[in-house]
């Protein structure tokens, strides 16, 4: 059980985290970064490699290239060159030799065959403090009619399915992004559930029946039931910052039972368009 020290010492770090999600595209002194939080600079560099497990340097440059992986591959008209600088290097040769040695691959071959496991065993953040301020609210949810890619096996490799999922949108035009809402349900705990056993739906909401398509997008529904909900806001990588306190805090307390139906998601504001620490994602749980 984490003390209210140790919950203190992570709220400091959650101070530099956030603040360099928001200034990503500027330059980040260890001066500042350690001032922020009220650490002495003489030391932060080592308490912040002890607490990441990487360096300052690096935990910054592994954030850019996470967000130059997420244009190369979900904003293909987007030139390899002014990714490269977005990512703050100052040419692609560079780039690329830094790209390669965090995903073992080159920027154009992820593009065209994105691996994403390096990057997710590679990159673990540190639990964050329990999240005891959610505001949780009850709603009705209403039956949704939606277009879903079924992904099974290795969560590391959703994305994958994820660029599927775009290019039958992209194709069949019946779910546009612009107008029609995206949703994911989220059938296995991706921390406990064995790779081979993990479940995940993309969806996209639809008006009709999806006929048969290249891409095995297939009809399905989102039933009508109450839902206890709750706005995450900042990474999809760390929605479980948001979902566990839903279980251990709000549910006992709450003297609800839950619904035969999975965990879902709502996406408000989607990447690569809105920086990562911008999005935005409602959690449902069914309640019966």
């Amino acid at each position: 059980m984490t003390t209210k020290a140790g919950q203190r010492y992570a709220e400091r770090f959650e101070q530099v985290f956030d603040y360099i999600d928001r200034h990503l595209d500027e330059a980040l002194s260890v001066d500042e970064l350690s001032n922020l939080a009220n650490f002495s600079r003489f030391h932060f560099q080592r308490q912040f490699s002890g607490y990441v497990g990487l360096s300052v340097t690096r935990y910054i440059q592994h954030l850019r290239l996470q967000r130059a992986a997420n244009q190369l591959v979900f904003n293909e008209q987007r030139r390899i060159i002014d990714i490269a600088l977005e990512a703050g290097f100052e040419n692609p040769e560079s780039f690329s030799r830094a790209f390669k040695k965090s995903f073992g691959q080159t920027p154009s071959l992820f593009r065209k065959q994105p691996a994403w496991r390096p990057w997710n065993e590679r990159l673990q953040r540190p639990e964050r403090p329990r999240n005891t301020t959610m505001k949780v609210t009850i709603v009705d949810f209403a039956a949704t009619l939606v277009g879903a890619l079924e992904h099974c096996g290795d969560p590391g490799r959703v994305n994958e399915s994820v660029k599927t999922f775009i290019d039958w949108r992209k194709a069949s035009g019946l779910s546009p992004i612009a107008s029609k809402r995206s949703f994911g349900i989220a059938y296995s705990d991706p921390d406990t559930t064995p790779p081979e056993d993990f479940r995940f739906d993309i969806c996209g909401e639809i008006d009709a029946p999806v006929p048969k398509n290249p891409q095995g997008v297939i009809t399905k529904q989102i039933p009508a039931g109450r839902c206890a909900t709750v706005l995450h806001r900042g990474s999809l990588e760390r929605i479980a910052d948001s979902i566990y306190p839903l279980y251990r805090e709000w549910l006992p307390e709450s003297g609800e039972e839950l619904r035969d139906f999975p965990l879902f998601f709502q996406y408000l504001k989607l990447p690569p368009d809105t920086p990562e620490h911008e999005l935005e994602t409602a959690i449902y749980l069914p309640l019966k």
